[in-house]
């Protein structure tokens, strides 16, 4: 079994690569600002109608632009979500969303968390879910690329005021990087038996002689940006492990594929735009790493499953609780690992099923910040995050001043570091808290214990760090929940972004230094170890005090138990 592991790992890893490469230095072009004469007609009479000046900004102006960007989005997707019932494209009649479930899922996509305490087929409409939430998933995902883009050029800069334009980034992410990859997604999607119709649900006769209701509606259209997008929501309640969403093992992997995709070629990109490819390649190096170490041991868990089980039979105690059968273990490990290093929340089984170490990985990888190739865009900013704080601790360990490519990292751009990466810990733990300190937190927990911890420490984890994904097992559509995971989701998102955009700014201003005798090199592989080192050492100070209270405490006890 060690030996398949292996070999999924290294297939899945292998046709990213091949596949990530030339995406990214298509990507580097559209960062150099660089799109293809064939398109620049095009673009020249889109800013004439939308009367945008094709103008640079600086950071705020940039960051402003993407702020009322995403808040005008949220307040549509909101009253959008609240009056589905007199809409059209309703066959099921959908009544409209209470306030606060509209509020949350409204503010779940347009920060790209995707965070769903609703079940799609029996809650949305087709308009609701093409024309609200798919959009959103294209919109969120453009958003965070376009960060990403604004960060990438102020490294890349030599000296400048600006960072590019947010209108005309989120043009071209858009339109030429997301909507054709998706529509080839959702062919492949299609081809594998994802449904994509508008029919009414559909009333069959089972084989017992029972009737059952057949969700229909357009499925892989949402199902291609959900997971290019590392947006995660799902059209049904049960995700990607609903049949009609991932029916078959080809369509499972190609979804894992979508994920990791883009994070993976911003890398090249990265290195592509500042003129040193292995600078690209070491994050690379740096990601991978702590995500074969992460797919390891989820399955190395999931394999071992319970140890209770074992008098049962050589096989028994294998954990297949959860999972679906035409995945298995191997496969569904590796979907739950990519799902939560990236910033996506799609599931194909439960991780409330998961053993204790099996689903205390998952949800590390999230309150790390999701840099182990993370979200679209967040992934590589927020990895970029961790290389200044690496930097600027070498830069002590041998007095020497702080340098990244060549720009000398400062007083402000350590706060600014300091400030985002701690961001979504506090929001974490502070959420976590409040929860468990009053009656509202604690009615929608089901399960006692360890485990019960873990499932609201995992829910607001996934909230604050824009993942999506939920362990199960714990009620959250009501008022309590509802705000609180909005509020986590919003500043989680919008608290880094401002951030980021204040470090690029600071950057971009700076001119870029050739590197000298005491300069640190940062593209081999003791500063590889030194930047894996500095991501393990900040999630394990913040989070394993928590950890402890949950996933530990549960796995001792089983094991000790037995």
């Amino acid at each position: 079994m060690a030996a398949s592991g292996f070999l999924l790992i290294a297939t899945y890893l292998l046709i990213l690569m091949v596949l990530a490469k030339p995406l990214g230095s298509f990507l580097a072009r559209l960062i150099e600002g660089e799109p293809y004469p064939a398109l620049q007609k095009f673009e020249q009479g889109v800013w004439r109608c939308a009367q945008v000046k094709n103008e640079e900004m600086n950071w705020w102006q940039y960051t402003l632009a993407i702020l009322i960007f995403n808040l005008l989005g949220l307040i549509l997707l909101m009253v959008l979500l609240m009056t589905q019932g007199s809409l059209p494209l309703n066959p099921q009649h959908m009544p409209g969303m209470s306030w606060d479930l509209a509020m949350n899922t409204a503010v779940s996509f347009v920060t790209n968390t995707n965070w769903q305490a609703y079940s799609g087929e029996n809650t949305l409409s087709y308009l609701s879910q093409m024309v609200g939430l798919s959009v959103q998933n294209f919109l969120s995902a453009a958003t965070g690329i376009a960060v990403a883009f604004a960060l990438i050029r102020a490294f890349a800069r030599r000296s400048s005021s600006t960072v590019g334009n947010a209108w005309v980034d989120l043009l071209r992410i858009t339109l030429y990087v997301l909507v054709p990859l998706a529509l080839v997604i959702a062919l492949v999607m299609i081809s594998q038996g994802v449904l994509q119709n508008f029919a009414p649900y559909q009333h069959v006769i089972t084989l017992e002689g029972s009737e059952q209701i057949l969700p229909m509606g357009p499925v892989a259209s949402q199902e291609a940006i959900k997971m290019l997008g590392t947006n995660g929501g799902g059209f049904f309640g049960a995700n990607s492990a609903h049949p009609f969403e991932n029916p078959t093992a080809l369509s499972n992997f190609v979804q894992m594929l979508a994920i990791f995709l883009i994070p993976c070629a911003l890398c090249f990109s990265f290195g592509q735009a500042v003129g040193d490819d292995r600078q690209g390649h070491a994050l690379l190096w740096a990601m991978t790493l702590i995500f074969v170490v992460a797919v390891g041991v989820v399955m190395y868990a999931e394999q071992a499953g319970n140890p209770h089980l074992m008098p049962l039979g050589a096989d028994s105690n294998i954990n297949m609780e959860g999972k679906e059968s035409r995945f298995g273990i191997l496969s569904t490990s590796l979907f739950a690992v990519i799902t939560t290093a990236a910033s996506c929340g799609a599931v194909n089984a439960m991780h409330d099923s998961f053993t204790a170490m099996g689903g205390m990985v998952p949800m590390w990888l999230m309150q790390i910040g999701e840099v182990v190739f993370g979200g679209v865009g967040s992934g590589l900013y927020g990895m970029l995050l961790f290389v200044l704080l690496t930097v600027f601790i070498a830069g002590l360990m041998i007095g020497r001043t702080p340098e990244y490519l060549g720009k000398k990292i400062d007083v402000f751009d350590m706060k600014m570091t300091a400030l985002a990466i701690l961001v979504t810990p506090t929001l974490v733990l502070l959420g976590t808290a409040l929860a468990l300190a009053t009656e509202s937190g604690r009615a929608g927990i089901l399960n006692p214990g360890a485990h019960g911890f873990s499932e609201v420490l995992y829910a607001v984890s996934s909230a604050a760090n824009n993942n999506g994904s939920a362990f199960g097992g714990l009620s959250v559509n009501t008022p309590f929940y509802n705000m609180l995971l909005a509020i986590a989701m919003f500043v989680g998102r919008f608290g880094v972004i401002v951030p980021v955009m204040a470090i690029a700014g600071s950057l971009a201003a700076k001119k870029r230094q050739s590197a000298g005798n005491g300069t640190l090199p940062t593209s081999g592989p003791l500063f590889i170890g030194l930047l894996v080192g500095t991501v393990l050492l900040v999630g394990a100070l913040t989070f394993i005090p928590a950890l402890a209270l949950g996933p530990v405490a549960e796995h001792l006890q089983v094991w000790l138990a037995h």
